[in-house]
């Protein structure tokens, strides 16, 4: 039991690891960010959340420097999105697993990773862009790909034993 929570624990840190990858390329210095506890949000944003994710659990705000955080359950997926403070979502990214993966993106990883158990599925949509990232393992490997427009791009593979 503790090698498969740490086996998870470390698949998930890799995952987090390789989305950071995903959209540069070149290093960059951030600005510092200052999250502040649970907040009330602005009406515009409200409204704007409602009409997104209308059937949104347990919606829980955050306040990171001018925009806004929210947490939510939807189905039986946990989400995040992020707003400016005038509506314009930044950017909804959804954690699941392999049932909550479109059928035509399980054809695509399952047929390139036949021997592959996919253990969690993440769906990010932002800039118009829809992306799952897509965790799997077999009993020597860790593999992150990442699916987008029907192309399928391995952004990770590590072997088990030197993950661990």
């Amino acid at each position: 039991m503790k090698l498969q929570l740490l086996s998870r624990w470390s698949f998930g840190l890799l995952t987090l690891l390789a989305a950071s990858n995903l959209y540069a390329q070149e290093v960059k210095e951030l600005p510092t960010v200052t999250v502040k506890a649970t907040t009330n949000v602005n009406q515009t944003v409200s409204n704007v959340f409602q009409t997104d994710f209308k059937d949104a659990v347990n919606p829980k705000w955050y306040k990171i420097d001018k925009d806004y955080l929210v947490q939510f359950i939807k189905g039986d997926m946990k989400n995040n999105a992020l707003y400016r403070k005038n509506g314009y979502m930044i950017y909804h990214i959804a954690y699941g697993n392999e049932k909550n993966l479109p059928d035509d993106v399980r054809k695509i990883v399952k047929s390139n990773y036949v021997d592959y158990t996919i253990t969690n599925a993440i769906n990010v949509h932002q800039d118009n862009r829809n992306i799952w990232v897509v965790n799997m393992e077999d009993s020597k490997h860790l593999v992150i790909v990442r699916v987008e427009n029907g192309e399928i791009e391995e952004v990770g593979n590590y072997d088990r034993q030197q993950a661990l």
